[in-house]
């Protein structure tokens, strides 16, 4: 080699430098090795910044940048902000409701202890002196005070045979149960308190229409007697029955823990589980509102006897009553809430309005009004015992009982406080039937039923019946409507002849019911006629059922 030859040191020169040449050539490899890899990060760095850029960052810039209007759906979220707002209004109108019927209750409850005696003694000093004056009617007495007599008589009994009913041994019996045990029983006791309402007011009107039946019909019935005894017999039972849950709710009370009380106002919460998500339409909402007044009322009697039980027991200490008033307001008040989400929620999953509940309030008080008028069939408190399921008997037996037992009356002063005590309680009751009177012709002139109570539909007699009841409503239609509405509850009630048609509304279901088989090409004509009134169905016009199965007439 030419540098071998003219440099000594030449070989070694060179081979150091292939040493260094072959070491910087390896050293390359690595780089670029160490560039391809980093290329290839590089590429799919991009590429993948790229899919986010395409996919998840123009996803989130969407989700965080969208919008929509609610205006392309403007009847969907109107009718949501409706129900919010019917919601909102359902305590307000459920409690005038409430208000409006839990006074009725009363009225019917008071007419019990304070124009009931009068009329029961009016009525019997008219049979023991019958004979002085003659018989100028075939009757002698008049089918209300038959009906006055007979209630009177079945109080007093039922009032002396409670007398064999210990109070105590009851409350400590119920007092040794478990609490499970209990609540078992008290639910036990409401369904039996609704069974017994039930089939208690028919036992009742059939007591009533066999002691007044016209004498010259066939006879189809076992007698008044056993009918009699039938009904002495409920309002006992009924009686026992109403008083085994007021005592359940005294051991509740006096219970230490309160863990009973607990539970029975829980038991109210499941009453919304069983009755929110079911169908309900308008008459049902009816009933259910009447069944929730019925109860409530009840409730208020329960707590007064619990009071003056309680207050017996501590020798009548005020003190002792500010120790039981935070549990009564607990008891009222879960049973408000209660009634209150539960009607809140069946009208929102129904679609029903907030103002169905004046339409209830308008007929309700149209039964008051007609209970008034010249030809009224009924009484008033059987009226609401038919509507709501109440009856006053049972429960006034038990609370006379309760009060006889718990207040001792001796010395002069005592029974006077007593008779100034009975003629305030007749003047709550004249007071209360006045409001009463005066607000339910308000309600039935603001729902437009006074044409209900002069012109109603024409009834299953033909003939020279209808005529004669059309040209009443013609010569009536000449007074103004408040005038006849004035008139007729003012009014007393007047026995009526056969051929005379009573101006009562009569639903159609009630006259198919009640027709016989021979009557059936009447019923089509007056189907008929009724097709060319108005088609809306109000409630005064369908045949209804109570909660407790009574029909509303």
């Amino acid at each position: 080699m030419p540098c071998s030859q003219s440099y000594g040191s030449g070989p070694v020169l060179i081979e150091v430098s292939s040493k260094h040449f072959h070491t910087h050539s390896s050293d390359l490899s690595q780089v670029c090795i160490c560039l391809s890899q980093g290329f290839w990060r590089l590429f799919l760095t991009v590429t993948i910044f790229q899919c986010f850029k395409l996919s998840l960052l123009r996803f989130l810039s969407a989700e965080l940048t969208r919008g929509y209007f609610l205006e392309h759906n403007e009847a969907k979220y109107t009718e949501r902000r409706e129900r919010v707002y019917t919601c909102m209004r359902i305590p307000r109108e459920l409690e005038k409701l409430m208000f409006f019927g839990i006074f009725l209750c009363l009225d019917a409850f008071l007419y019990v202890f304070t124009l009931l005696p009068v009329r029961v003694f009016l009525a019997l000093f008219r049979l023991f002196t019958l004979p002085c004056y003659g018989l100028r009617d075939r009757r002698l007495l008049q089918p209300a005070q038959v009906c006055d007599i007979l209630k009177g008589v079945i109080l007093v009994i039922c009032y002396f045979m409670m007398h064999y009913v210990d109070y105590s041994m009851m409350y400590h019996l119920i007092r040794g149960q478990s609490v499970i045990k209990l609540y078992i029983i008290y639910n036990m006791l409401e369904v039996a308190d609704r069974l017994f309402s039930s089939f208690g007011q028919d036992i009742l009107d059939a007591l009533y229409w066999t002691a007044t039946e016209p004498k010259e019909r066939k006879r189809a019935h076992i007698g008044v007697i056993p009918h009699f005894l039938m009904a002495v017999l409920y309002v006992f039972l009924h009686a026992i029955l109403i008083m085994v849950q007021a005592t359940t709710l005294n051991v509740a009370f006096n219970s230490h823990n309160k863990s009973l009380l607990t539970i029975m106002m829980s038991n109210n919460f499941v009453e919304i589980k069983g009755s929110v998500f079911k169908k309900f339409e308008k008459n049902n909402l009816f009933q259910m509102s009447n069944s929730d007044i019925k109860e409530r009322f009840t409730n208020y009697v329960l707590l007064l006897i619990v009071c003056l039980r309680n207050m017996e027991q501590f020798s009548w200490n005020p003190d002792h009553l500010w120790v039981l008033f935070p549990d009564v307001c607990m008891v009222i008040a879960s049973e408000i809430a209660v009634d209150i989400v539960k009607h809140a929620f069946i009208t929102k999953f129904n679609d029903i309005t907030a103002d169905v509940y004046s339409e209830y309030r308008a007929s309700l008080a149209f039964d008051l009004v007609s209970s008034r008028q010249k030809n009224a069939y009924t009484d008033y408190s059987d009226s609401v015992a038919r509507r709501m399921g109440f009856i006053p008997l049972p429960l006034a037996v038990l609370l006379i009982r309760v009060v006889t037992s718990s207040i001792k009356v001796q010395g002069i002063l005592s029974y006077a406080c007593v008779v100034l005590f009975y003629f305030g309680l007749i003047s709550l009751k004249i007071l209360n039937s006045i409001v009463l009177l005066g607000k339910s012709c308000q309600y039935v002139k603001e729902a437009k039923m006074e044409e209900k109570l002069f012109n109603p539909p024409p009834a299953g007699t033909p003939g020279k019946a209808s005529n004669k009841s059309q040209s009443k409503c013609k010569s009536s239609q000449g007074l103004s409507t408040e005038e006849n509405l004035s008139a007729s509850v003012i009014s007393q009630p007047v026995h009526q002849k056969e051929n005379v048609i009573p101006l009562l509304v009569t639903s159609n279901s009630d006259q198919f019911l009640t027709t016989p088989d021979g009557d059936e090409k009447d019923i089509t004509q007056e189907h008929s006629e009724l097709k060319h009134r108005s088609s809306k169905k109000d409630l005064l016009e369908i045949d209804r059922f109570t909660i407790c199965g009574n029909r509303i007439d």
